[in-house]
């Protein structure tokens, strides 16, 4: 990390009768006021404009018999910040990390830390209590100046009926913020649409030993925090009894044993939506790396087998869950050059992952041949199995797991149905990481959303958290098409639920419909849109473990196809949001090493577009492209595969067909 101070501003003390504090970003656009007379409140400009009204930040802890607030502001300083840090396992090299600062020193013993960045705002109390202390409850307010629209994303399908149950995984209600659903919770990022095109998009980040940050619906327009409160009592519960669904909570959300900083809640503000495909705000508030060598951790593509339900043809066994079919999924991923396998939810009991072990599964003749074929394979495991039922800080059965299968030469978990992100979940998910992290294991988090933690542990690849292609197995129809608009979906995912993280979707269906001829199938899935709009994810989605998630067999009898998405790279040196709208189109490049990778995806909307190749630099480039053909909107897997010589002053003009998509490779 690289950090210099621009400017540091000498602290003074502030007498009570001067209540407000202003800092401003580096190219001062953005403007944080905090207001601290009876209340403390924070408001957000940009340009001038309103972003946020004064919105409330306040905290109520419990001490013993004491009961204590935010207290009040007493001393404040401000500086100028600018510094930067690696980051080898995302979508560039390094991210600079600029920004006013504000700290505001509370009478109760908190700090109020303000960030004003070019692209938007965050806070966060830091509690300098040195006693254990219980926090009841945290307000966290966004208060808009009219009755914006809103891209909300409900939680539903609750684990067991439980209200903070849930898979953190959201289509988006496009509403305006009175048509709200006052008893419902939503997840974050949330995306109001300002006017004059610009975006304000609220989030969480940096969460460590405390809950995350649901939303809903507060007074006015405005958008008010929620938390789980910290769980008292848990059952097995929940579908197919996979998840601990808590049965008694508390009446506090988090228990402090001293010193802790809480986490950031943040405002996004953008222009041009494009730019947010390329906003690191995640990344700059999570916590630093915390792997002291990281040269072990190695990003890759993986073949799945359970989005195909292991649907193989043209061999002389039966498929499943087999050895021999697991033989064959490693020398398909070695003949295209593909690191990894995963087996998933079978190969181990119900209730253990040491015990009852599938016996049609040799697992070390498959590590076996996987190292003679340089395959790597990574295994599934609900939460409650992986911590043996006990989520309160004991490592014991994680640390005996990890260490076992490690030493099998297996090379990571596939961890899924957490399902939840109260205080005691995130800070499971920390002692799994750490723990895996020792053993040199790799996490793939299923039932969460990205908080953080994938900064501080990068053997963490992805999350899921996202609406992804396995939901088209179960999809149904309505009238002449699927319920859901899939496409949509797919383009606004990067806008929304990517800029916290990394994101699981899983790709590469090769059997793809328009919305007359899709239907749901379990055992013979199919997506929504083109194929060429599948390929163009490999490009669009962040996942450093990217999947590959139909068949074989598919993949083969598709070669040209498959070739193509199994060069393109999981991570990237540099990044360059090119174009696109929140929920209607994506166009964005990515660099690795000297080769450039460009995809743009649509809606169900077919569009024109130009891509300007000017990020190309000096000299002639070869393209290798695939676009979708002239019958993709009656025929979704037609597509075009052309190659070309191209420059840095081309314009490529494209058509997107209806769902769908145009990707490449340049160099």
């Amino acid at each position: 990390m690289k950090t210099k101070i621009l400017a540091l501003f000498c602290m003074v003390t502030m007498s009570a009768a001067a209540a407000h504090y202003e800092v401003s970003s580096p190219n001062g656009k953005v403007s944080v006021m905090v207001e601290a007379d009876q209340q403390v409140c924070w408001s957000v400009r940009y340009d001038g404009k309103t972003v946020l009204m004064p919105s409330r930040i306040d905290i109520q802890t419990q001490q013993g018999k004491k009961s204590l607030g935010l207290g009040r502001v007493g001393k404040v300083a401000r500086h100028r910040i600018d510094t930067s840090f690696e980051t080898p396992f995302y979508k560039k090299q390094s991210v600079s990390d600029a920004y006013g600062q504000l700290l505001l020193y509370t009478s109760q013993k908190f700090t109020i830390e303000v960030r004003a960045y070019d692209d938007g705002a965050a806070y966060r109390l830091i509690s300098t209590n040195a006693k254990p202390l219980n926090v009841v409850d945290e307000t966290a307010e966004f208060c808009f100046a009219d009755d914006y629209q809103a891209f909300v994303p409900y939680v539903n399908d609750n684990r067991g009926g439980e209200r903070y149950c849930y898979s953190f995984e959201s289509y988006y209600d496009e509403q305006r913020l009175s048509q709200m659903f006052p008893d419902s919770l939503t997840i974050s990022p949330l995306a109001v649409c300002l006017p004059e095109g610009m975006k304000a998009i609220v989030m969480d980040a940096g969460v460590e030993n405390y809950p995350g940050m649901f939303l809903k619906k507060g007074e006015g327009h405005s958008l008010k925090a929620e938390f789980a409160p910290y769980p008292l009592e848990q059952q097995v519960g929940g579908f197919d009894r996979l998840n601990l669904v808590p049965t008694k909570r508390a009446g506090f959300i988090a228990k402090l044993n001293g010193r802790q900083s809480l986490p950031w809640r943040a405002v996004v503000v953008t222009e041009r939506d494009a730019d947010i495909l390329n906003c690191d705000m995640a990344q700059r508030l999570a916590p630093a790396c915390r792997i002291s060598d990281t040269s072990w951790i190695k990003p890759g593509k993986v073949a799945w087998d359970w989005w195909n339900n292991t649907n193989i043809s043209g061999v002389d066994f039966l498929s499943g869950m087999n050895t021999d079919t697991y033989l064959y999924y490693i020398d398909f991923a070695a003949k295209n050059k593909l690191e990894y396998i995963i087996v998933d939810e079978g190969w181990s009991g119900k209730e253990s992952l040491m015990d009852n072990l599938n016996p049609a599964i040799d697992l070390p003749r498959l590590i076996a041949h996987g190292q003679q074929k340089g395959v790597g394979i990574i295994l599934w495991s609900s939460w409650r199995n992986l911590i043996g039922n006990d989520p309160t800080g004991d490592t014991a059965v994680t640390d005996a797991v990890m260490k076992h299968y490690a030493d099998m030469g297996i090379k990571g978990f596939k961890v899924d149905f957490f399902d939840r992100d109260d205080q005691q979940v995130i800070a499971s998910a920390y002692s799994i990481a750490e723990s895996a992290s020792r053993h040199h294991l790799y996490l793939d988090l299923h039932g969460l959303k990205p908080f953080g933690i994938q900064r501080a542990y990068p053997n963490i690849f992805n999350f899921e958290g996202v609406k992804g292609l396995e939901n088209s197995k179960w999809e149904p129809r309505v009238g002449d098409g699927p319920l859901h608009n899939q496409p949509r979906y797919d383009v606004t995912a990067p806008y929304l639920r990517m800029l916290a993280g990394p994101m699981d979707y899983t790709p590469g269906a090769m059997t793809n419909a328009m919305r007359n001829n899709f239907f749901g199938n379990n055992d013979n899935p199919m997506s929504q849109g083109t194929r060429v709009h599948q390929m163009a994810m490999y490009t669009t989605f962040e996942a450093p473990l990217q999947m590959l998630a139909d068949s074989p067999t598919k993949y083969m009898q598709n070669q040209e196809c498959t070739d193509f998405i199994a060069q393109i790279p999981t991570t990237f040196d540099e990044t360059i949001a090119l174009d696109g709208q929140l929920g209607e189109y994506t166009v964005i490049a990515r660099r690795k090493g000297a080769t450039w990778y460009v995809a743009a995806m649509t809606d169900w909307t077919p569009r024109d577009l130009a891509i300007d190749l000017s990020f190309l630099g000096n000299g002639q480039f070869k393209a290798d492209i695939f676009a979708d053909g002239v019958n993709a909107m009656k025929e979704a897997t037609d597509y075009k595969h052309t190659r070309q010589t191209v420059t840095a002053n081309d314009r490529l003009n494209i058509r997107l067909s209806s769902g769908g998509g145009w990707t490449a490779i340049i160099k």
